[in-house]
């Protein structure tokens, strides 16, 4: 009976032993599953923050796309762009639907967004460098165009410079008349005054002295106008050539010019009638009016 009781009591122990091990062994199971479970929880939460970051910068490129075709101009250039931008897009749509427990599928799109980094920045590195030259030709052009307005300005001050020049020295190498008279007179060849008893006209006038004026022969015209402005002609009247036309003239004297002070007297015979007023006498040499002279006739 001891010998039985001892056998059970060995037994007893025994069993009391294995349930203990084996609720060890469940207490350890449950506790490395409930641990396997926390690590797959945040290797969830870990993807899906992973997942929303590169879903952020997806966004944020196809955003630096559209900014960067704004200041382009380059219609090649903006058609990659553009390219890019719709690969981009398509890149994020394809992750958006992507779970972030695919680790390959996210493995893949990561790759991808490495590459399209590297191509915006090479399109960020490329529109900088055309802007650079862009403003550098900007540059160019502002100081070609202030170097070409200089010149203008410089030309056309030397050409009003010269014009004027040439105003003064066509002045200075023309014939000058000075002391002018004009006088009417009578049949006893004395000043008259009374318009009825005029019979001629004398214009008398000094050719001043000019040195720079060729010498030899030159011919002086006079014309004689009536008040109301029509040039006395006659016979012996005929027509000298003006700028861009010809002239009547009243009478002409020919002299032989040296250059220095001269004294000319033209001549002219009455042979129509003359209404009483102002008679005016323009003289004329070498296509240039010289000098001119005013008479009241009653």
């Amino acid at each position: 009976m001891e010998q039985e009781n001892r056998k059970f009591n060995i037994g007893l122990t025994a069993a009391i032993v294995v349930i203990a091990l084996l609720a060890g062994a469940v207490a350890y199971l449950f506790k490395t599953v409930k641990e396997r479970d926390k690590s797959l929880e945040d290797m969830t939460q870990i993807f899906e923050l992973e997942k929303q970051e590169m879903e952020s910068e997806y966004s944020g490129f196809a955003v630096q796309y559209d900014e960067l075709q704004v200041h382009l101009s380059n219609d090649s250039l903006i058609h990659q762009l553009e390219k890019e931008k719709m690969r981009t897009q398509q890149l994020l749509e394809e992750l958006r639907q992507t779970k972030a427990t695919n680790t390959a599928e996210i493995t893949r799109l990561k790759k991808e967004l490495a590459t399209v980094r590297a191509v915006l920045k090479s399109y960020v590195s490329q529109i900088d460098s055309l802007d650079r030259v862009n403003k550098q030709l900007a540059q160019e052009n502002t100081q070609v165009k202030q170097q070409v307005t200089k010149v203008t300005q410089e030309v056309e001050k030397l050409t009003v410079e010269k014009q004027i020049a040439e105003e003064k020295v066509a002045l200075a190498s023309q014939l000058d008349a000075v002391a002018i008279t004009l006088t009417a007179g009578n049949k006893r060849g004395k000043a008259e005054l009374k318009v009825k008893n005029v019979t001629h006209f004398l214009l008398d006038f000094t050719i001043a002295r000019n040195i720079t004026v060729q010498t030899g022969e030159k011919t002086v015209y006079m014309r004689l106008a009536k008040p109301d402005g029509e040039v006395l002609v006659s016979a012996d009247s005929g027509k000298f050539p003006y700028e861009n036309t010809s002239l009547d003239f009243t009478a002409k004297k020919v002299i032989e010019y040296t250059g220095e002070q001269q004294q000319v007297t033209i001549f002219w015979n009455v042979d129509q009638y003359l209404p009483a007023g102002t008679y005016t006498a323009y003289i004329f040499a070498e296509g240039v009016m010289i000098g001119q002279q005013s008479l009241e006739l009653k």
